[in-house]
This record gives C-alpha cells, structure tokens and sequence, in this order.
C-alpha cells in the first residue's frame, strides 16, 4: 500500500489540528509537520518534500504571508512540487487558487467524506494504488535441501555389486562389471585405479557419513497462523511509542486529540480523535460515551442508576450516555456469557 506525507501549513493552531486530524484517519496519511508562517512554511517544504500540502491562504495574522505565492517559491527550487490543496475561510479566492494550478479548495471545516474524493481523485492522477492491497500475501520461497553425497551410478540389471574392500577385489568386481555392461549393450567406460587398504577404508566411512546442508527460509518455521497482540504507535514528529493494546484500560476525548490512559497510570496522548480510534479499534474496547472508549477487560463494576463504570483496582469512574447504553448493554451480556457466576 503507497503511503501519502504532508504537512499542514496554517497559523491557526485549533484549524491545523483539525485538518492533520481528518486526513490522519486515512492509514495512508503520514504526517511529516506544520508550519504557521510563510518563512517557516518554505523551509519545512523544502525539507521534508511531502507529496501533499494543506495550504491556508487566508491567515489569521496576515503578516504570516500564508498564501498563494508560496507555490511559485516551490516551483524555483523543487523539481517534484507537491500536490497543493488549498484550505481556506471561503470560495473568493478559488479561481485565483486554480490559476496556481492547486490540486483542491476546500472551505473550512476539511470533512472526512470531501477529502476521500480528493484522495481517490489524487489516487488515479499519481496513477497507484492508496487503499489496502486484496491480494494474497507473497508466499515464502520454499526451502531447499542441499545433499552433499558421493555420486551413485545406477546398478546394471541383474548385477549385485558389493563394496570391495581388498584392492584385489576391487579389481575383480571393475572387471566383472566392465563385462556386464558390454553384454548388455551398455556403452560405459569403467575406470580402476588400484587403491591401498588404507584408501579403500576412507572410502567406505564417507560412503557411511555422507553430509547434508540443509538451506532453510526463517519465515517458513514461524506460525503465521497465531493472532499477534495489537500494539499501537503514537507517531509524533519523528518521535514513535509503542504501546500494547492490553496496556490501556480508556481512551478520553481532548478536543481534536486523544488522551490514552495506560494500566500503569501513565497517560499519552495521540493526535487523533476519539472517533477516529472508534473506527480502527476493536473489542474488547467499545465506547460508551462521547469522551469515552473503554477496555471492558478493566471493567469492574457497572452502576446503571449512576449511569458510571468502575475500573478494577483504582478509583476511575467513566460515565456512559444514553445514546451508548446498547453498548453497556453488550459489554454485561459478554461479561454473563463466560466463566459467570451471579449471586
């Protein structure tokens, strides 16, 4: 799958999140910075090179020089200019944008549904696919087996040839087999070199430990079968956490970021909405309110009257809503569908 970088180039910083924040909910969106400036706006461009620019035309502070002119500062010193999408208050200035030769306009709020047709548009310009591959996963080349082994000439018919092991023998058995192969319209030349006893029985003990290299592919041993533990990157200017999804008991709402609440009563927040890890996270997580996604393994207590979720082993309280009281409704059906016992 082709990934995207851009960068977001706007001095307000409550718009700039939104929009890193939408077209962050495409997995194919890497975000590589933000600059509120035009000054620092050149400089980050020309630095990281992002296939996308999300450009603010209309600055708060008009002595940032956010604008249109940018493009053509691009063009002096890049051979591969990025693909431009103008961001901006209103439509006044779309036919000027357009002049510039920018990709998009959008007028503020940038909306997940708009900009996947810019990216599906963007997708058939750059002529490669953005969305996950269907096909089957590269197999592994096999493993191959590499015998190392005396070379064996296939017995004649009706011939029983044993290993000599006198050099007088070996002599005899040569000659006898010379005269089978003739008989039997064979055309192969045998050769007998005299050998001493000491000779023949080196021969006989590599005949007995003939060697094997067996050339083996890692990849092909492993169980590719075996569910993997989700583990969650937080990406932040270069700066990559890991976290094991086991790890967080909550997720929070923060405005156009998410704070992740871990077990050890560390908290990390990650710029993404909370609608966003509705979206790609699974059971056991599940929200139950507008501020709130739960991981029901840390679930110890459910208070329908107070309308609260108790964590185990500390003091939090989540509350849910009503708009998500199926959700809490599934999470105590789960829970009764186990190992349960209720008294």
């Amino acid at each position: 799958m082709k990934t995207i970088s851009y960068v977001v180039l706007d001095d307000d910083p409550q718009r700039m999140q939104k929009t890193a924040a939408v077209a962050g909910g495409f997995p194919f969106m890497v975000f590589l910075g933000s600059a509120g400036s035009a000054e620092e706006a050149l400089d980050l461009v020309l630095e990281v090179r992002p296939d996308v620019v999300f450009l603010e035309i209309e600055p708060e502070e008009p002595e940032n020089g956010l604008s249109l002119s940018l493009i053509s500062e691009w063009h002096r010193y890049l051979v591969q200019v990025p693909q431009v999408i103008v961001t901006t208050k209103n439509d006044t200035l779309c036919l000027q944008a357009f002049k510039y030769g920018v990709f998009d306009y959008f007028t503020h709020p940038v909306t997940t549904s708009e900009l996947r047709k810019t990216l599906l548009r963007l997708e058939k310009t750059m002529g490669y696919t953005l969305r996950q591959s269907t096909l089957a996963p590269e197999v592994p080349p096999v493993a191959t087996a590499v015998v190392q082994a005396s070379p064996v000439t296939p017995p004649l018919p009706n011939a029983e040839i044993a290993a000599p092991t006198t050099p007088e023998e070996a002599s005899t058995k040569a000659e006898e087999t010379t005269s089978l192969a003739d008989e039997n319209g064979v055309n192969e030349t045998v050769e007998v070199t005299e050998r001493t006893p000491e000779e023949v029985a080196v021969e006989a003990d590599t005949h007995e430990e003939a060697s094997v290299t067996v050339s083996v592919n890692p990849a092909i041993t492993m169980d590719t079968n075996t569910p993997q533990p989700l583990v969650i990157c937080v990406k932040s200017y270069g700066d990559y956490r890991y976290i094991d999804a086991d790890e967080i008991c909550y997720l929070q709402a923060d405005n156009n970021s998410t704070d992740i609440h871990l077990n050890t009563g560390e908290m990390i927040t990650a710029f993404k909405t909370l609608k966003h890890f509705e979206g790609v996270l699974q059971a056991p997580f599940i929200r139950i309110h507008n501020s709130y996604i739960v991981n029901t393994k840390y679930i110890g207590r459910i208070h329908t009257g107070n309308s609260v979720c108790h964590l185990k082993n500390s003091t939090v309280k989540l509350p849910f809503s009503k708009s998500y009281k199926d959700n809490i409704d599934l999470i105590i059906n789960q829970i009764a569908s186990g190992n349960y016992l209720e008294i």
